[in-house]
């Protein structure tokens, strides 16, 4: 048993005083006591969060961050950009794939996030010929989840067309497709695996442009029903014209009139939701994954997230494209987007939760909690020991009254703010290093120096 004591803690009712968390073996909050004595704890040098589930990550896209973006000409946007991480997928081998990810991993634990969903594709060699062991690559990812500590839901995506209505995949795309067979097999394969680990297994769908309805209906069916399910859909415009030249109607329309869409579905990005189409992802009780800053490096749009929170719908964060590692800059800029659209400020600000910092933060926990699938999200007895503890010597955070922390921290502050950060009852970041930060950066710098010669 390890206790803990913070002076400040952000409990589900809201900032406690003298908060002392007793953390079992297994790395479960056992018990916590407010206005108690610090005796026989470890007392901890700042105010005390829960850790933040990053909810969607592509990890081998943190070597081409920052690489794309010179103008190409001509109408360059998320078509153009798929074009070059096609060429990257085209390098990577299974040891450079795990050296990427651990990196990521590190960088994910320093900014505060203590979970992620690895929404993966990348299946195959290249040219798509499979591994000897079909889960190859799955697993390196869940070897680098586990030396850098993180939790994991690992989400293998089935991915087997190169467009609507079963267009074959062109080149750049052969080491994701696999059929309904194959990715039933690799699910089957995977689960014992993770669960071993203590790690997480979900659903994913890559796109409706990349499966067929009758896959979508068979992989449900045949699927445990206990598991997440992760979507892309309505990212970009071409995506929406597409689909509606297939099918007659829009990605959301068309999934809401042919899946049972639930609390186990995650939508990610949805950007080109129409009103419509807000009320009813707010009333299926889905999660949206947002991704504000990939969804701003690509182009994309905003989603409508003002109407969409008025109506109590649920979202999450995700690092997505890894532009950015910071679920700082994810949530300023959720906010900052729906504020350049209307020309107002507060726009996420909730009539129960006026604060708009404790809004945010309070939102992503439940979201990505719910997509992640793991028992996270929150300071309570029986979730897992995922929390973060801020610097107490930062003099921002020092003289900040507890109401006001979050406000300060989301919109005035940074990742260097994050002092210590603890996954499973272990600390993975210790005044703000992790024990294995160097070592994984020189591997990382290698695999940089490796793609950028090939």
């Amino acid at each position: 048993m390890t206790a803990l004591f913070a002076e400040r803690a952000l409990l589900p009712s809201g900032w406690a005083q003298d908060v002392r968390l007793e953390i079992s073996a297994a790395g479960r909050i056992d018990d916590i006591q407010v206005d108690a004595s610090a005796a026989g704890a470890e007392r901890l040098h700042g105010p005390l969060l829960p850790g933040m589930p990053d909810l969607h990550s592509h990890a081998f896209q943190r070597a081409l961050a920052g690489l794309t973006e010179s103008a190409a000409g001509g109408a360059d946007g998320f078509w153009n950009w798929r074009e070059r991480m096609y060429r990257l997928v085209g390098q990577l081998d299974p040891d450079q794939l795990e050296t990427i990810a651990r990196q990521l991993y590190i960088e994910l634990l320093k900014a505060g996030y203590t979970s992620v969903v690895e929404f993966h594709y990348l299946h195959h060699g290249p040219g798509g010929r499979p591994y000897a062991d079909p889960a190859e690559l799955s697993l390196r990812l869940a070897r680098a989840a586990r030396q850098a500590g993180i939790g994991l839901t690992l989400v293998p995506a089935l991915y087997s067309h190169g467009g609507f209505g079963g267009q074959p995949p062109v080149d750049g795309q052969r080491r994701f497709i696999l059929d309904v067979d194959g990715y039933l097999a690799l699910l089957a394969r995977l689960r014992p695996v993770l669960e071993q680990a203590g790690q997480y297994l979900g659903l994913g769908f890559h796109s409706l442009r990349a499966v067929a309805p009758e896959q979508i209906a068979r992989v449900l069916a045949d699927a445990p029903l206990d598991l997440p399910v992760h979507l892309h859909i309505a990212e970009q415009t071409g995506e929406v014209d597409d689909c509606q030249l297939w099918s007659g109607r829009r990605p959301l329309q068309w999934l809401f009139d042919h899946c049972p869409v639930d609390e186990r579905w995650c939508l990610v990005h949805a950007t080109q939701a129409e009103a419509d189409e807000v009320e009813r992802l707010a009333a299926c009780g889905a999660v949206v994954g947002l991704c504000p800053t990939t969804e701003a490096n690509l182009g994309d749009g905003l989603f409508p997230a003002t109407a969409f929170v008025a109506l109590d719908g649920r979202f999450g964060i995700g690092s997505d494209s890894q532009v950015s590692v910071s679920p700082l800059e994810e949530l300023r800029w959720l906010e900052y987007g729906q504020r350049l659209r209307d020309r107002r400020r507060y726009r996420l600000a909730r009539a129960d939760r006026p604060r708009l910092g404790r809004a945010l933060y309070d939102s992503a926990l439940a979201g990505g909690t719910q997509a992640c699938g793991q028992p996270v999200g929150a300071l309570a007895v029986g979730r897992r020991a995922d929390l973060l503890v801020l610097d107490g010597d930062d003099p921002y955070l020092a003289n900040t009254e507890a109401e006001l922390l979050l406000d300060r921290w989301l919109f005035a502050g940074g990742a260097h703010q994050v002092r210590d950060v603890m996954v499973a009852g272990r600390w993975r970041v210790r005044e703000g290093r992790h024990a294995d930060e160097v070592r994984s950066a020189q591997a990382f710098a290698r695999v940089l120096r490796e793609l950028a010669r090939a």
